[in-house]
């Protein structure tokens, strides 16, 4: 029961995991669209963030967006160890979460459209955990890169709260911050349920619908 809670309390600066200066080695392109995971990318592309549970799951579900998704990419983010290992995010004393990269076109895909499937995708209700999840690394959150998306977030979670409080689920546990550092995971983690058809998912939604409008919004 010790090793559960400290897996689901964030550390301290102090207390987390020292890391290290130098990136983790990654793929190059992108497993599925052979893209540049880390760039250059065309202009008018934008970034989003978001972590929900596992991100092998919670991966596959932007790039089966399709039209307008660039590429996804995985990480960490939103902790204190610079430059983490997959092993040391799993033990809870880096403070980062298990977050997804998107790069889209905006005049093909909205910034709604990713928020709806974020919300679909997970139950954002459960704290530091996503089904038999368990760990900091699992905590549901957004990290917005601009005004806009902090103003789109914050009223798709209120908006989806009413839904979500109707079906009898109680309060969203999502946190909403300005993006923080992304660090890309290992190269087997990119795009791991294309690369093993059968991996593991552990995402599961709530069945409740977010009423979000998801065309492309006008410039």
């Amino acid at each position: 029961m010790l090793f559960a809670r400290k897996k689901t309390e964030m550390p301290t600066a102090e207390t987390a995991l020292e890391g290290r200066p130098a990136p983790l080695p990654t793929a190059e392109e992108h497993f599925i669209f052979g893209r540049p995971l880390k760039g250059p990318y065309p202009d008018g592309l934008e970034t989003a963030m978001v972590g929900l549970g596992c991100f092998w799951g919670a991966e596959r579900k932007f790039w089966e967006l399709g039209a307008g998704i660039w590429v996804t990419a995985v990480g960490y983010a939103g902790g204190f160890t610079p430059n983490p290992t997959y092993e040391e995010v799993c033990t809870g004393r880096t403070g980062h979460n298990e977050v997804v990269r998107v790069v889209f076109d905006p005049k093909v895909i909205s910034y709604d459209a990713l928020l709806k499937a974020f919300w679909e995708s997970h139950d954002p209700t459960q704290g530091m955990r996503q089904g038999n999840d368990v760990g900091t690394q699992y905590r549901s959150g957004i990290y917005v890169t601009s005004d806009a998306q902090q103003a789109a977030a914050e009223a798709s979670r209120a908006s989806y709260q009413e839904r979500l409080s109707a079906a009898g689920y109680g309060a969203i546990t999502t946190e909403i911050v300005p993006a923080p550092e992304f660090y890309f995971a290992e190269d087997y983690h990119q795009q791991y349920l294309a690369k093993v058809p059968h991996g593991y998912c552990g995402l599961g939604g709530t069945g409740v619908d977010c009423a979000l409008p998801t065309g492309v919004t006008a410039a």
